[in-house]
């Protein structure tokens, strides 16, 4: 908070008046010249807050770019990640998603009509649960279901549940012909983990904070995007 405080006292103060130069200006002084000027004229606090968010942004884009480029080649290419579409496709779309997410599952219609109707379009499926203990029981059967060839079938039951738990989720397993107790099993190989803390890493490093969230060459989308767009952002991944 002091650290907050002293920030905006001196955005303030360089906001106010070239009355004197900052770098030969005391702490102290710096404080009474913005607080003189704040009595003075209120409106320059909010817009020192303006200036100080403005610079936070542009710092969260700046890690989030150098995050994609450091980790460019694992977000495309894990061997461990679930490819749906073309695996030779030629554009990319990364979707971070957890299955009790609303957005996700308005966002999973969209993007189950451009793999059916896009046949170069190869999109990568990060499970990220981070909503609840359901959401976690359900990217961690998901997963799972690799092992008897069905995540994709699985993956779109789960998300058209309206809510996804222990009950639900091996209800729709046993809708697409999974052996739920080898599922079960499966559930704790340590591929399965290795894939969740993956993803919590990239999402981390990239700045999202949300689900569902993409990644579209070296776009970064975070938060729900209508199907038109997506198409639209391709088409111009391909255009290039």
């Amino acid at each position: 908070m002091k650290h907050t405080l002293a920030l905006l006292l001196t955005s303030a103060a360089l906001i106010c008046a070239p009355v004197a130069n900052a770098a030969d200006m005391s702490e102290e002084e710096i404080k009474k010249l913005a607080l003189e000027a704040i009595m003075e004229n209120p409106q320059i606090i909010m817009d020192a807050v303006a200036l100080l968010r403005e610079r936070e942004e542009e710092a969260k884009q700046e890690a989030a770019t150098v995050g994609l480029s450091e980790n460019k080649d694992t977000l495309f290419n894990d061997p461990n990640a679930i490819v749906m579409g073309n695996p030779d496709g030629d554009v990319t779309l990364v979707e971070f998603f957890d299955y009790n997410c609303g957005y996700c599952k308005r966002a999973a219609a969209g993007v189950q009509a451009m793999i059916k109707a896009d046949p170069q379009l190869r999109v990568v499926m990060r499970e990220w649960p981070i909503l609840s203990e359901g959401s976690v029981v359900a990217a961690r059967a998901s997963l799972a279901a690799r092992k008897q060839g069905k995540y994709e079938p699985f993956h779109w039951a789960l998300m058209a549940l309206p809510r996804a738990d222990e009950a639900s989720v091996m209800k729709a397993a046993e809708s697409v012909g999974i052996d739920t107790d080898q599922l079960k099993t499966d559930m704790a190989d340590t591929e399965v983990e290795t894939h969740i803390a993956q993803s919590r890493a990239l999402a981390d490093a990239l700045g999202f904070s949300g689900t569902p969230s993409f990644v579209a060459g070296d776009q970064l989308i975070p938060g729900y995007v209508p199907q038109e767009q997506l198409e639209e952002l391709i088409a111009g991944l391909r255009a290039k």
